[in-house]
């Protein structure tokens, strides 16, 4: 069974990318997401992930300008219109626990990212990813412990 913050992950970030697809807000935007998460998971289980959910893209929607700044600064390349939605969504998802969120490690973010990748990307999405949120890690300092936007 996949864990409570990997489900809250993976329901962010189909909140996030239906918010880009949308245009919404999250209120409206994610409403019929968080009801039907995990329907067929136990209760507890399901109003933890939904609650993990809500909190990273709030914690994105609010962040985005630097988070959009930091990922544009990172995908050497890239720019970010052109980035896949999914793959954008991630990296926003990656970049907000890396340095919004003094409780998750790095690494811990990279790799959940990176899994996520596995599952909703594309075949090279995980190896993209992971360069780009292990530069934005050691820009921000967050694998040194301290953390700077």
């Amino acid at each position: 069974m996949t864990g409570t913050r990997r489900r809250g992950r993976e329901l962010a970030l189909q909140a996030l990318y239906q918010l880009d697809v949308t245009g919404g807000d999250v209120q409206t935007g994610a409403g019929d997401l968080w009801r039907h998460f995990g329907e067929d998971e136990q209760p507890a289980h399901i109003e933890e992930s939904r609650a993990f959910a809500a909190e990273l893209v709030e914690g994105v929607v609010a962040m985005r300008p630097r988070l959009d700044e930091l990922i544009t600064a990172s995908a050497a390349h890239w720019r970010l219109d052109r980035l896949s939605q999914i793959d954008r969504n991630i990296l926003r998802l990656g970049a907000y626990e890396i340095v919004g969120r003094i409780d998750v490690p790095a690494s811990v973010a990279i790799d959940e990212a990176i899994e996520i990748a596995k599952r909703f990307g594309s075949e090279d999405s995980p190896t993209f990813v992971n360069g780009v949120l292990d530069h934005i890690a050691t820009v921000a300092g967050a694998k040194e412990g301290r953390r700077e936007l």
